[in-house]
């Protein structure tokens, strides 16, 4: 897992979410408020469940795009019990989440670099990101 979280309150605006994924260079944050996880956010929810839409980025909440209750592992899950939630649910990272709150995310290169350092997913994940420029 890559150990820690980038979050977003629910009442985050989409525009905010997304400046925090460019800063990060990453591509989803969790959505959570003082009790827990309320949901994942990726830029895959805004570009379709709201921009293409027409909904307005910066009045349409996280809350409101992001996957709610997501499917999740706990810290001392094995890596098998991730790889078949991942293919159940037809997700790319699962939030683990240890006595309500989010301590990592597990993506599908986390699992490759895991499983099969090989593997040209694995020889990607493991690359240094080409950050964004102006």
């Amino acid at each position: 897992m890559t150990p820690g979280v980038v979050a977003v309150r629910p009442d985050a605006s989409l525009v905010e979410a997304a400046q925090l994924m460019r800063a990060q260079d990453i591509g989803d944050v969790l959505v959570a408020d003082e009790v827990g996880l309320v949901g994942v956010l990726t830029d895959r929810d805004i570009t379709l469940r709201a921009v293409a839409d027409g909904a307005d980025p910066l009045t349409v909440s996280a809350e409101a795009v992001c996957t709610p209750h997501p499917v999740a592992v706990g810290p001392d899950d094995e890596v098998s019990a991730a790889v078949t939630l991942m293919r159940e649910h037809a997700v790319r990272r699962l939030p683990v989440v240890e006595d309500g709150r989010a301590v990592g995310m597990v993506s599908l290169g986390d699992l490759a670099l895991a499983q099969d350092p090989a593997s040209t997913l694995a020889d990607i994940s493991g690359a240094v990101p080409d950050t964004w420029r102006d």
